[in-house]
């Protein structure tokens, strides 16, 4: 198989997104363990709402929410080995976090509910990482169809018999 052919192209772009987001999910839960970077540290080691660590002083966290986006991104890791696991890590991700908006959305940030702490600016985080993660999923190629493996790409026109 070439680099040429339109199937390794498509495997390999979704492969590449999926390492790309699972890499960034890593990267974020350790940062969210550094000092320097959390702020109100002290309280990280609290469950959900109790917690007012933030990372970046922006996003609220948590030991449990940094761990849970350190195993995400080590299952995405593992995901980005192969397409079919790759395109549904970003499809179920995506939807996961687009389900965790919608739970940011209808509990009391402040309440016993906020079992992972989440504020304002994490649901719009997440909104947009869930929408991304989908996109890439299902829209690997920009304007081009993503392809599974062994699909053969259509044409778009037929061609004109030979007289």
């Amino acid at each position: 198989m070439s680099n040429s052919d339109p199937a390794f192209a498509a495997r390999s772009r979704v492969q590449g997104y999926a390492f790309a987001v699972a890499l960034v999910f890593v990267m974020i839960g350790a940062l969210g363990f550094v000092p320097g970077l959390t702020s109100n540290y002290s309280t990280i080691m609290r469950v959900g709402a109790d917690s007012q660590a933030h990372l970046l002083g922006l996003f609220q966290v948590s030991a449990v929410h940094n761990v849970v986006h350190l195993v995400f991104g080590a299952v995405g890791l593992l995901a980005a080995r192969r397409l079919t696991w790759s395109r549904i890590y970003l499809l179920l991700g995506g939807g996961v976090y687009l389900g965790l908006v919608a739970y940011g959305i209808i509990i009391e940030h402040h309440s016993a509910t906020n079992v992972l702490p989440v504020n304002n600016a994490d649901n719009w985080l997440h909104g947009a990482l869930g929408a991304v993660m989908v996109l890439l999923a299902v829209y690997p190629g920009g304007r081009t169809r993503p392809l599974l493996p062994g699909s053969v790409p259509r044409r778009r026109w037929p061609r004109p018999r030979r007289r």
